[in-house]
Order: C-alpha cells, then structure tokens, then sequence
C-alpha cells in the first residue's frame, strides 16, 4: 500500500512538492531492505568481475555495497574536471605512470571542499586527490594493489565510468566525457543543467550539502542513485534502466 501511494506521488504533477519526502521513505524502506537486496542484486552480477572508473567516492561505494573487492584503484579520491577527461582521453597510457607526490599547496585547482591533509599525486599533469587516505604509504600499497587487480581484467567492455560535477567538471567536460569510446558511461547532472539528450546523462534533483550548486557528493551521490536508474542492470548486463525520477 506504501509503495502504490508513493508511486501515485512520482507520476502526478505536483512530484516537485513532494520529491524530498519520497525520497527520504525510499531510502529508508532501501535501508531497512538491505540485506534482501544486495542478495539479489548480486544473484544478479552473478561472477561477473567489472571496474569502476569513478572521479569521486561513488564508485568505491558502489563496491562496498555489493561487498565486492575494489577492482579498481579509483576508489577514496577525487579528480578535477579538466583532469578527469585527460585520463580518460588517454587511459592506457596514464594508469602505467608511477604516481609522484606533491604537496597540496602545488594543486593547480583550487580545492574547497577538503582543507585538512591529504596526500596528493600526479600522472604527469594529472592530479589525483586522495582525499581519504592518511599517508602516501597507504595510497602506495592500495593504488598498487588494486591497480593490479583492474589490470588484469583486459576487457574495455567490463569497464564502467561514471562522471558528475561534484569536482568542478563543467558543461563541455562532461559532453566531452560523452563522446570517449567507451562501452559503458554515465554522467550526473544538476536537473537544470542537462546538456545532451542520452539515457547515459541523469538529470539529479538534489544539491551537494555544502555548495548548494552541483550534484552531492560520492556517497551522498550513491545513496541516491537507486532513485534514477538500476546499477545493478547496467554493471551486469551494460543496460541502463531507469527507475523512480526519469527527468
């Protein structure tokens, strides 16, 4: 019954009214269904291996939810905009660079969201944050780690990238983002800054907790991503299916 009136909200026109409460009772019904769904999301990626390429915290929390081994080094950082898109243009190249420390004073960005310490490397000129890590010893030994376990999936196909605007990426960034040729991307976006017209591009009701303006951040950006389209379908099966708000 819960869930019939929640769906009358969603499809009548008065949603906006109403969007921050349903939200709030699917997260809490998601919360307290927890267990139940992560054992079937998971029957559903069955053995299959995939990497996560994230310029922020989500994807590491997307393996944390399927209790899953980090297949990826990309997981407890950040990376700007402009950066994000170099990597990405050039992959293969910049993830067999060794990484090479440099105090956060030499950022080229001017990084708001962190003030305390945390390690920061560069891939020739791509700085990567590693916002929650204490000491370049711990970015050493996971990066090496779990870089090897990424490599050894060769496949592009199990590859998933995800981008949103939570590290200064801009408009033309993330329509840049959209034209690499990649199998499997998906891009979050303020509601009112939509730029291309893909389901690989969703449109985000809510704002980041501090700065108002873009998308939350990773693990806000996670908890809500159930809402906008099913992970599970698209890391199994490379199909994006959406789900409760569809722009």
């Amino acid at each position: 019954m819960l869930m019939f009136h929640i769906n009358i909200l969603i499809n009548n026109r008065t949603m906006p009214l109403f969007r921050p409460l349903v939200s709030y009772v699917l997260r809490k019904i998601r919360v307290l269904r927890k267990k139940a769904i992560v054992k079937k999301e998971r029957e559903l990626l069955g053995a299959k291996e995939f990497v996560i390429i994230s310029d922020n915290c989500w994807g590491g929390a997307a393996y944390q939810w399927y209790d899953k081994p980090y297949n990826s080094p990309f997981v407890g950082l950040g990376i700007y905009g402009e950066c994000y898109i170099k990597l990405l243009s050039n992959f293969d190249h910049y993830i067999n660079l060794p990484l090479e420390f440099k105090p956060q004073q030499q950022s080229k960005h001017a990084y708001r969201f962190k003030e305390e310490y945390y390690p920061m490397a560069v891939l020739e000129d791509i700085e990567i944050h590693f916002v929650h890590y204490q000491s370049i010893e711990e970015v050493l030994s996971k990066w090496t780690k779990r870089k090897d376990r990424m490599l050894k999936i060769t496949n592009k196909d199990q590859y998933f990238f995800k981008m949103c605007d939570d590290w200064k990426a801009n408009s033309k960034q993330i329509q840049q983002f959209h034209q690499l040729p990649f199998k499997n991307k998906i891009s979050f976006v303020p509601n009112t800054q939509v730029n291309i017209q893909s389901a690989e591009q969703i449109a985000v009701y809510q704002r980041h907790a501090r700065n108002k303006v873009s998308v939350p951040n990773g693990l806000g950006l996670f908890k809500i991503t159930f809402l906008y389209f099913d992970l599970s379908q698209w890391l199994s099966r490379s199909k994006i299916v959406r789900t409760f708000y569809k722009g």
